[in-house]
């Protein structure tokens, strides 16, 4: 029988795990950020109005507004490690929007509009709401401040 204290589940060491965090983190952040700017500049807001209207997405404007942000500004914050909590959240749930009214009744198949890429691009932003960012982000060294200055 196994215990939570058992050594073979403890997890791999810290600096690995922030090393791999800063590494998913930056790269699920340019993702986003690649997204993100092409609503804004190869598409325009208005483009993406129009696409997010012939797609049948509820109030094409404003979800087009909202989802270019959150790709844009959410990918930025997620490559410094910043606010990562809400930046997670607010990722997860725009490609929870982008799931269920754009790509769930495709398939799959990112080559097909399907889900998939939505999907690992949502649940991964999840992950970094739910477990943080890791000691190599900005969210750590503000609270490494944090609490030293209430130590002192």
């Amino acid at each position: 029988m196994t215990t939570a204290t058992d050594t073979r589940l403890l997890p791999l060491p810290t600096p690995v795990r922030d090393w791999g965090l800063l590494l998913t983190r930056v790269i699920l952040g340019v993702v986003l950020v690649a997204h993100g700017w092409q609503k804004f500049t190869e598409w325009g807001i208005a483009g993406t109005t129009a696409s997010f209207q012939e797609m049948g997405v509820p109030a094409p404007p404003v979800s087009a507004l909202i989802a270019s942000i959150v790709e844009l500004g959410g990918g930025i914050l997620l490559i410094l490690g910043l606010f990562t909590t809400v930046a997670g959240i607010l990722a997860a749930l725009t490609m929870l929007g982008a799931v269920l009214f754009v790509h769930a009744p495709h398939g799959v198949f990112v080559a097909g509009n399907g889900w998939e890429l939505v999907a690992v691009i949502g649940l991964a932003s999840l992950v970094f709401a739910l477990v943080g960012p890791g000691r190599l982000s900005l969210d750590a060294l503000i609270a490494g401040r944090r609490t030293r200055s209430i130590q002192a």
